[in-house]
Order: C-alpha cells, then structure tokens, then sequence
C-alpha cells in the first residue's frame, strides 16, 4: 500500500516514521514534508491547502490511505472533498472540525450535553466583551474563536490583562480573522493533560495519556505556543481517572455531534484541567496534538496502519483495546524552537550534530521546521525539532532526550530545560471551577 501523509511538522514526520515501519506500506509520501521526512519517503510539494494538486497527485499515484495531520485542511473540508473523489482518508469531516475550528461551536455542544467544562461567555463585539470582563471578580481566559495556531489564547491573571487580550484579539486582531469572536471563561486551575482517543462513530479507543508544555519558559512562564515538549504517560492521569474522563467527556461528546448529525471519525483530543472538581475541558482538538504525537508514537509498537484503516472502514468496534500495545515505560519529546518564536523569527540556519544523533539508543529527532538544501539541513520555522527518548523510565527518557539535545545545534536555539519534570499545579486554588 501507498500512504500520503498531508503536513509538513513534527507532528506529520512522526506520522511517517511510523507508518513506514509497517510492513504494509510500499512507499510513505508527504505533501510537502520537511527534511525529516525526505529520508522515509517521497515530499510532494504541495501545500495542505492545495485540495486540487493534492486528489490528483493521490489518484495518479495510486495512494491506499490519506492521513491528514494539521488542522486547518480539515476545517476547511480535505477529508470531504477526498471522499467525493474515492480516496480513503483518515481524519474527520468538515462539519466534525467545528469542534476545534470555533470554540463557540464547541462550548455550544458542551453545554447541551452536559460536558464539564469551565463557566464561559461568547462575544462578536468587543464593548460588550469589555463590560463582561468588568463585571467578573476572578481571573479569565480569553480565547480566539477560530483557527490560531495553538496561540489563540490569552490566561489573564486581572481585569487589566484580560481587557487587553480583548483589545489584542478583537480590535488589533492579532489573530485576524479567529478573533471576529471570542470565547471569556473562568479560568480554571489545576495541572493540565492531553486524553486523545481513535474515534469512529459511537465507537472510541482511548490512547495514553499525554503531557505536554504549552508555554515558552521553564515553570511555564511566558508566551502560550504550539507546545514545547511533552511526555508519554502522563503520571498526572490515574486509570480511574481515565474512565471518568471517558465516560463523562469523551462519549458525551461523540454522542452528541451523532445527534447533530456530524458523526465523528478521526482523532478527538480533550485538553482538560484537572481540578480538584474533576476533569474540565479546556478545548477540543479533531486531529493528533503536536507535540504530543512525537512522544505518543515512540511507544507504539503495534502497527498504526491497522488502526487508521479501522477507522476510516468503521471496524473500529471490531478491534479489542488490547490489541494495540505500547512500550512499557516512558518517553519524552524535547521542542528546539527558533530564537523569537512565537514571534518572528529567522529561517535559514545550519543545524549540525544531527548524525551524532542517529548513533544514540532508542532517541529519534522529529524534523518539524526544517528543510534540506544542498546537503545541509537548515531552519525553516518557529518550532524546528523534537528531539524524543524513549526509556524504562520517565526518569531514564529524560536523560536520554537531553543528552540529544546537547549534540545539536544551530544558531539562537531555544529549549526548555524542564520537559519530563512533572509541572506544579496552578496557584489559586480558590478560584477552581
């Protein structure tokens, strides 16, 4: 079988590098891919958002099986138009995207379906924005409604802050058009995990839990970004927990997009708080986090293409949960990151050390923004590498992931130095949802 993976992150080569260990698969093509996934297979150059070059490319090149990873083409409606034209691919349809395309959609179903989730309120005008803020006495969260990037939300610790994300999102529309609404809710506090689950219909099959690292700085200071490491299993999630989450968040909530008529199939990813009331969702995601997948991966040892393809041919209900199987101990994804980012940055820089690398034990270095040039391998974006370990410990993982890191480099580098450190619940307790 020939397999396409559409993305070209840490998130898309991690993919790849997964789906090229299966014995059934011929040949691993990215459109556009990176440096990373130029040594599996075969880049296309051709951009997510290219849904015309993309179906002709897949037909004549006869690809079995689409796996879509980021999520602006399938908010704008990939996975649809492939289906129209014969193509089989995993990922959810467009209506089924609402879920993480607009936060309103999906604070809308949360509240008819009873989901916990934090108090909240939806604005398409920042003056009525401004006086809600006004009228709150405890800290807020002010989200862009639609696609940003993972950088679309503003944690306000005062009135002051959260005025100015509103200002930010709505009058300087930082965000452009994700901003035309916003959603202001409670925030919420407690430690933060990723619960992602294969999801066909009414049918789900919950993946480990994950860890991952939203802000720039160590102790998780500084700007929100894409995610700068994470760690695979989250210790934070207790099996008694999981199942409370299952049966509280995740299957309300296929249930309640097959009541609207948008059943769902893909991968559903909850970010949730876990406070002392419980799991709260945070957000809903309709694909693979990044990077979460680059650490989820690692232990895989099954063969993904099973389980994507039962997704996509609804025997999702056929397959028991232990038949997937996972490494028993840990792994950790480390995010080297562009001096700058998440803000402007600088392309174009040699990375070196990355064959030293490839002589380490049980580390894989996940190319994100990168791309090849003349023999060299050079920066390409904000995040550029995920260097990720895996060891009988989460301890062991660690060591393994930074002793990486120290043989790469590339001019202004930046990683946290904390990733696979359990990080501390929020303070405030007293304001938990």
């Amino acid at each position: 079988m020939k397999v396409m993976v559409v993305g070209k992150g840490g998130r898309e080569h991690a993919l790849a590098w997964k789906l090229a260990q299966s014995p059934r698969v011929q040949q691993v093509y990215c459109a556009p891919g990176n440096a990373g996934t130029a040594e599996l297979g075969v880049n296309f150059a051709s951009e997510p958002h290219e849904f015309d070059r993309l179906i002709r490319f897949a037909k004549k090149e006869g690809i079995g099986l689409v796996v879509v990873g980021p999520e602006d083409p399938l908010a704008a409606g990939l996975v649809d138009a492939m289906e129209k034209e014969g193509l089989r691919v995993f990922g959810p349809s467009k209506s089924a995207a609402r879920l993480e395309a607009s936060k309103v959609f999906a604070k809308e179903l949360m509240r008819h379906a009873d989901i916990p989730t934090a108090e909240s309120r939806m604005f398409d005008h920042p003056e009525p924005a401004r006086r809600y803020v006004e009228s709150r006495d405890y800290p807020l969260v002010v989200k862009a409604d639609g696609l940003a990037a993972g950088k679309g939300v503003i944690v306000c610790n005062d009135t002051a802050e959260a005025l100015a994300a509103v200002d930010q999102i709505m009058v300087k529309e930082a965000f452009g058009p994700a901003g035309r609404r916003v959603v202001i809710e409670k925030r919420l506090d407690g430690r933060e995990c990723s619960v992602m689950a294969l999801v066909a219909g009414r049918t789900l099959l919950i993946l480990p839990p994950v860890q991952d690292y939203k802000k720039l700085g160590e102790g998780d200071q500084g700007p929100n970004t894409g995610g700068m490491g994470s760690y695979c299993p989250a210790d934070t999630v207790t099996p008694e927990m999981l199942a409370d989450i299952e049966n509280t968040i995740l299957v309300p909530t296929i249930h309640a997009l097959k009541r609207s008529r948008t059943p769902f199939r893909g991968v559903l990813y909850a970010g949730l708080m876990l406070t002392a009331q419980g799991p709260r969702v945070l957000e809903y995601n309709v694909r693979l986090g990044d990077p979460e997948t680059q650490s989820l991966l690692m232990r895989l040892q099954s063969d993904l293409v099973d389980f994507l393809e039962a997704v996509v041919d609804h025997r999702l209900d056929q397959i028991p949960a232990e038949q997937i199987q996972w490494d028993p101990g840990a792994s950790v994804c480390v995010v080297l990151a562009s001096q700058g980012y998440p803000g402007t940055i600088t392309k174009g820089k040699t990375i070196v050390g990355l064959d030293e690398v490839k002589r380490l034990s049980d580390v894989q270095v996940f190319h994100a923004g990168t791309r090849n040039d003349d023999g060299r391998v050079l920066t390409d974006g904000g995040r550029v590498l995920g260097v990720t370990a895996r060891g009988t410990t989460l301890a062991e993982a660690r060591r393994r992931a930074y002793q990486a890191v120290e043989l790469i480099q590339f001019p202004g580098m930046v990683y946290r130095r904390d990733i696979g450190v359990p990080p501390p619940p929020i303070a405030s307790p007293a304001y938990g949802d």
